[in-house]
């Protein structure tokens, strides 16, 4: 008899053939190996991209970092450079014109080199500021003009020389003159008004006269065949024209203007320097003299220096330069105006000898 065909309890799970089986494991196998491969490929670029940021990161703190050092070194240098400019500022405009003043007992010295003209060092606007300030400070003793100068203007020097004479009066304070390497013309004639005169004895004292000098071009211009084209209303307008001729008249009246310019610095000679002088003819002729000379003669007191004078005549040791000085912004105001102001006279009035 046949038995039915009845599934079995164990046919109640799927069937799945072996063939079918092993089908399915081999493909789910390479599914989960893939799996595993981009795990760890997904690790490693988080790692990479990690790196990366990382290295980024140092970078832009580095530059950052950079960035604020090179800002405060522009600040400090900027910074550095404006208390340079300052400085200088205060040097060029303030520090050479300081006013010096002393309540503690010493001898004033006010400088007098180089050539004495309006607009220098020695001229008669400085010196007598100078020497004002050395008065009125109530600490000096006396006032000394430490002279090296062969000379210059009459003019400057007649300022000056009337200034001394005042000062002196109204302050009750001896003023002296203590002379360097030179001490000529328009330099004596300053010192004359001292009321001692120190040298060394090797120092050039004197050369009492008055010169003007020139060029004269007449001769040359007619050999080169250059004719001079100069036009004046008045006869003597031409006067000490460099390219034209002088004539008698015109020299004798330079010659009278001199003789009394010279005249004048012989009076001031003889006021200053009074029964001291012992005068012989060569004295007021332009001749100079070493400094133990001018001691012989009159013309100086003694033989000292600066440092025996204030030690041993005034009793102060103690120096206080009240010397004024262009400051260096004033220079060169003064040259740049003087070079366009020569300029413009040179062109309009040509050359003019100055009288020493």
């Amino acid at each position: 008899m046949s038995t039915p065909n009845t599934p079995d309890n164990n046919d109640s799970q799927p069937h799945v053939t072996p063939g079918a089986d092993l089908w399915s494991q081999a493909s789910a196998a390479p599914s989960a190996s893939t799996a595993s491969a981009e795990s760890s490929s997904a690790a490693k670029t988080s790692g990479a991209v990690g790196w990366e940021r990382d290295v980024l990161e140092k970078l832009v703190f580095a530059s950052i970092k950079e960035q604020r050092a090179s800002r405060r070194w522009r600040f400090f240098s900027r910074l550095l450079s404006s208390v340079v400019v300052l400085l200088v500022l205060w040097v060029m405009f303030f520090k050479d014109t300081a006013t010096k003043t002393s309540t503690t007992p010493h001898t004033a010295v006010v400088e007098i080199k180089g050539e004495i003209a309006s607009g220098g060092d020695a001229s008669a606007e400085l010196v007598v500021a100078a020497m004002r300030s050395a008065f009125e400070d109530s600490g000096s003793r006396a006032v000394v003009l430490l002279i090296n100068s062969p000379g210059g203007s009459p003019v400057q020097a007649g300022m000056i020389n009337d200034e001394m004479i005042r000062l002196k009066a109204k302050h009750n304070k001896p003023l002296y003159a203590v002379v360097e390497e030179s001490c000529a013309s328009a330099a004596y004639y300053i010192a004359a008004a001292a009321d001692e005169i120190f040298v060394n004895k090797a120092s050039i004292v004197g050369s009492i006269g008055v010169l003007m000098d020139g060029f004269g071009f007449t001769e040359v211009m007619q050999k080169v065949g250059v004719e001079r084209r100069l036009l004046t209303a008045g006869e003597n307008k031409g006067f000490l024209d460099p390219f034209s001729p002088m004539s008698a008249q015109q020299k004798e009246f330079a010659m009278q203007m001199l003789e009394q310019i010279h005249q004048q610095f012989i009076g001031v000679v003889k006021a200053g320097r009074g029964d001291k002088l012992k005068e012989t003819p060569e004295m007021f002729s332009g001749l100079f003299w070493t400094g133990q000379q001018a001691v012989d003669l009159g013309l100086a007191d003694k033989l000292g220096s600066l440092d025996y004078v204030a030690r041993e005549v005034v009793k102060a040791e103690e120096v206080i330069d009240y010397t004024r000085r262009d400051n260096v912004a004033e220079r060169l105001v003064k040259k740049f105006g003087a070079s366009i102001g020569a300029g413009s006279v040179q062109a309009v009035r040509g050359l003019v000898p100055a009288i020493r």
